[in-house]
This record gives structure tokens, sequence and C-alpha cells, in this order.
């Protein structure tokens, strides 16, 4: 295995209560940035978080989960590297700096205060099925946008 620091860290974000369409995407995304060697960084919790961790770890992948309250032991069962910061909802922005692009599914304000950051600080954002709103690129499988999200960035 490389180097954990070295290897390109992507966050999946999205709602905590999505439809199973949004589960199943999320789902193959995670199984999609695992079998390509990326580092999983989500928010740790369920939804769409604990669908793309598990996704990842059935494909042998690392996740990393950023929660919001106090506890390590809060983290969906799929998380490796559990960070509780005890900051709520502020704690997206720790999830977007520890990543070097974004894939968000379905979502509500929280996702969409994490599609904010990720634009703000630069990362690239891709969309699937989430807010359709200008600096996030539009993919129409999870295939797609794994690629998006890779494209460019090396390890």
């Amino acid at each position: 295995m490389k180097d954990i620091r070295k290897r390109i860290r992507i966050a999946v974000i999205g709602g905590s209560r999505p439809g199973r369409q949004a589960l199943d995407t999320a789902l193959e995304v995670g199984r999609l940035i695992a079998r390509s060697g990326a580092v999983v960084v989500c928010g740790g919790l369920g939804g769409v978080m604990e669908a793309a961790s598990r996704g990842a770890r059935e494909e042998g992948g690392l996740v990393v989960g950023i929660l919001p309250g106090g506890s390590p032991a809060d983290a969906n069962p799929w998380v490796d590297v559990p960070i509780a910061t005890g900051l709520g909802y502020t704690r997206n922005s720790l999830v977007i700096l520890n990543a070097a692009a974004v894939i968000a599914i379905d979502g509500e304000y929280g996702t969409l205060s994490e599609i904010a950051y990720g634009l703000i600080h630069g990362k690239r954002v891709v969309g699937l099925g989430t807010w359709d709103i200008r600096g996030v690129t539009v993919a129409a499988t999870p295939e797609e946008a794994v690629r998006l999200a890779l494209a460019g960035l090396a390890a």
C-alpha cells in the first residue's frame, strides 16, 4: 500500500435521509473510489455517507469520517478512521479541506454548505442528483462522477 499521506482523498457528501436511488449511487461511488486507490472522506454518519463508506470498505478501501459530535463511537460501522470534532455543521469545512475533490449526491442544506466550501476553496465539485448551482460539474453516472473527480489529480 502506498503511503497513506500520498493517496488521493475524495470527499463524498450528501443527504442523511436519501432515497433508495441516492443510496445505491453512493454505494457505487464508494466502490469506484476504493478501486481507484483513493481514500473516501465523509461526514462519517448515515445516509449517503454510510453508503459510500460501505461501498469503499467492501472493495478494501480506506474511509475517513469527520464527525460533527464529540465521540468517535458515533461513526457508521464502515468508517476506518473516525475523527470527532464537536463542531456540529462547522465540521463540513473540514470534510472539504481534507479532500482533493468532492462528489455530492442528493442532499439538503448541509450538503449545500459543503458544496459552497468546496467551491470557495477551489475544489472540483461533481454532482449526482444534487444542487444545480454554478461551479458544480454534473455527472450522469457514478462512473462519470468518479472519473471527473479524479481527472488531473496525481498521488
